[in-house]
């Protein structure tokens, strides 16, 4: 009978030859698993299905994924309950779904794996998802619970002489697949996967669509924060607005009429008229918000902003009645009298548009 505290370590060492029966148990485990996730925790289910099972006897110990593959130890698969397939199936899922192995980075593999288990763990078991597994020695921390993978790299880091690291790492749960810089290699001498620049990012692309697909066939309730704060992230985008205005004002600059680029506006009435092309100069009016809410510091990102936009150099004029922030600066010049609206600045420029 096996040992019950067989460590990862220790069953990656003990490969043996994949036996069909065991492997078609252990295959059928895995499937009545993930619709009993579908059943009772519905967004890990659907993206539990998504991933293709793999048996992975000859390298990998417990379980691995990359976002497209289920790779199982079928031995392993067989001593779990159906409810710690459950976990195991949602570990992995939370693993590519928080993309730890893009965010690891040049962190040390090592600290990175226990640190991405121990949020990875706290997840599931606060929101009960599956069994915790209890065959293997496994990562979990209370005191991790709500921090994110690189507080809690950071916190392992600053104690890694305190703890016994390679205590830690007997406890990770699964085989955490390395990265290397050439996409043409894709798998070590065992056997076991690597994964390539390129690999990373289309994995991590096709994981943020499953993702929403997920989150809109069962819903967003009762997820992990850190699953939420990714579904937020990618319906609700932040808007990098010194990119939009640099547009704006780019689109707005037409100097000359040019028959190069013919417009299609005309088009519907069977007219064809020249386009405009664009231009070097452009009449900008600026206006700041400089109200209470506003501190120094968003005046100051402003103010740079704005000059390295229209990269201004002289003659420009700032309305502003709380100006003087802005009297240290020689490219700025104070008009009290043009002030309109006592919460806002306004200026008329004149500027050239190469140079942004």
């Amino acid at each position: 009978m096996p040992r019950q505290d067989t460590t990862v370590a220790e069953k990656t060492q003990s490969h043996t030859v994949t036996d069909p029966k065991t492997d078609a148990a252990a295959l059928e485990k895995l499937i009545t698993a993930r619709i009993g996730l579908l059943l009772r925790a519905p967004f890990f289910g659907n993206l539990a299905t998504r991933l293709r099972l793999t048996n992975a006897d000859e390298w990998c110990g417990t379980a691995a994924t990359d976002g497209r593959n289920f790779w199982y130890n079928s031995e392993f698969i067989n001593r779990l309950s159906l409810r710690e397939c459950e976990f195991l199936f949602g570990h992995e899922v939370l693993h590519v779904v928080y993309d730890h192995i893009g965010r690891r980075q040049d962190r040390d593999p090592m600290l990175s794996n226990i640190a991405a288990d121990y949020c990875v763990n706290q997840d599931l078991l606060d929101h009960k998802i599956g069994e915790r597994i209890t065959k293997v020695p496994i990562l979990h921390n209370a005191k991790y619970r709500g921090m994110s993978f690189e507080e809690v790299y950071d916190d392992l880091f600053a104690n890694a002489r305190k703890i016994k690291v390679s205590d830690l790492l007997k406890q990770v749960l699964d085989e955490h697949l390395e990265t290397n810089n050439d996409d043409n290699e894709d798998h070590d001498r065992s056997g076991k996967p690597k994964l390539g620049p390129q690999d990373i990012r289309d994995i991590r692309d096709e994981i943020k669509d499953a993702v929403l697909q997920a989150a809109q066939a069962a819903g967003t309730d009762n997820l992990p924060l850190g699953i939420s704060r990714l579904i937020r992230d990618i319906t609700n985008p932040v808007i990098n607005w010194r990119e939009m205005l640099l547009q704006q004002i780019q689109s707005l600059v037409k100097f000359d009429y040019s028959w190069q680029k013919p417009s299609r506006r005309s088009w519907h009435c069977d007219a064809v008229l020249p386009g405009q092309r664009p231009g070097h100069q452009i009449d900008v009016c600026v206006a700041i918000d400089a109200s209470g809410s506003i501190s120094n510091v968003d005046l100051q990102d402003y103010k740079a902003s704005w000059m390295h936009l229209m990269s201004i150099k002289s003659e420009s004029g700032v309305l502003t009645p709380e100006s003087t922030m802005f009297k240290s600066s020689p490219a700025m010049m104070i008009n009290r009298s043009l002030i309109m609206n006592p919460k806002a600045v306004a200026a008329q420029i004149s500027c050239p548009i190469g140079h942004t």
